[in-house]
């Protein structure tokens, strides 16, 4: 069983909280976009307060540890490992809860290529436990507007766990999926299950639309979040989002192996 004093210097070691890669700049830039309501950055969150800039540095830096000095413009950002842990074990909590009720559950990621073995895991112990991980839309085009253009992806799922790639074949030896920050995929998922008179979840897992999305149409969900995606904060603040928890969210994917092994023990879910 992982300590909490391991995992503690493990998310340093690996860059997850304390100094991490995402620097101020990013952070800023992210927090005036959300400012001025660019849907790049909201991800389908339609926040009922105002959230100026000032707004959410403020609330970046009680949620996440960042300075809240708007002086501070330049450098790497900061996570406090502290409000990692104890985002952690929210979101340990919340995955409990849905496996003793043996609850139907959705995983989704924009970030396949960094996140999608710490899902994989976790559907894994929640299939085991009895709970409904739902695959619906499986194939299902979503056309996406990004900075190349109108684009059109497929709807993916690789153990349990969604995800957008590209339309054609995926190439040898990569990992499939593309980095993804829209809601849109995860309303394409619901409307299929809604469609097929299937279950719906009662909680959703990832990260960035998927987290953003779900919850604005009032499902439970819970997710983790860099310091440049302040969506997912606000919505915890307002109500929309469970848990959001502060990490790095674009390190090695073998770096959160630990996580995953906290999570399951903390969750009673280990095997």
């Amino acid at each position: 069983m992982l300590s909490t004093g391991a995992l503690r210097a493990h998310l340093l070691a690996a860059g997850l909280a304390g100094t991490v890669a995402t620097s101020r700049e990013e952070s800023l830039r992210s927090y005036r976009l959300f400012a001025a309501r660019d849907p790049r950055v909201t991800l389908g969150l339609v926040p009922a307060g105002g959230w100026d800039e000032a707004e959410l540095l403020r609330l970046m830096a009680e949620k996440c540890g960042v300075s809240g000095d708007p002086a501070h413009r330049s450098g790497p950002d900061v996570i406090d490992p502290e409000r990692t842990l104890s985002g952690l074990d929210a979101f340990a909590g919340r995955l409990a809860s849905v496996a003793a009720r043996r609850a139907p559950v959705l995983f989704g990621t924009g970030h396949p290529h960094r996140l999608l073995g710490f899902y994989a895991a976790l559907a894994d112990a929640l299939s085991a436990a009895g709970c409904d991980v739902l695959t619906p839309a499986l194939g299902r085009c979503v056309d996406i507007t990004t900075r190349f253009g109108l684009r059109t992806y497929l709807l993916d799922y690789v153990h349990g766990v969604a995800f957008v790639r590209e339309a054609g074949p995926s190439e040898g030896g990569r990992e499939p999926g593309a980095h993804s920050h829209s809601a849109l995929p995860v309303r394409a998922v619901l409307e299929s299950a809604a469609e097929a008179g299937g279950p719906l979840p009662e909680l959703v897992v990832g990260d960035h639309g998927w987290v953003c999305g779900a919850g604005q149409l009032g499902i439970e969900t819970i997710g983790v979040a860099d310091t440049d995606d302040p969506a997912l904060f606000v919505g915890e603040a307002e109500g929309q989002v469970a848990v959001a928890v502060p990490l790095d969210d674009g390190v090695p994917s073998a770096y959160y192996r630990p996580l995953t092994r906290y999570v399951l023990n903390r969750a009673c879910l280990s095997r």
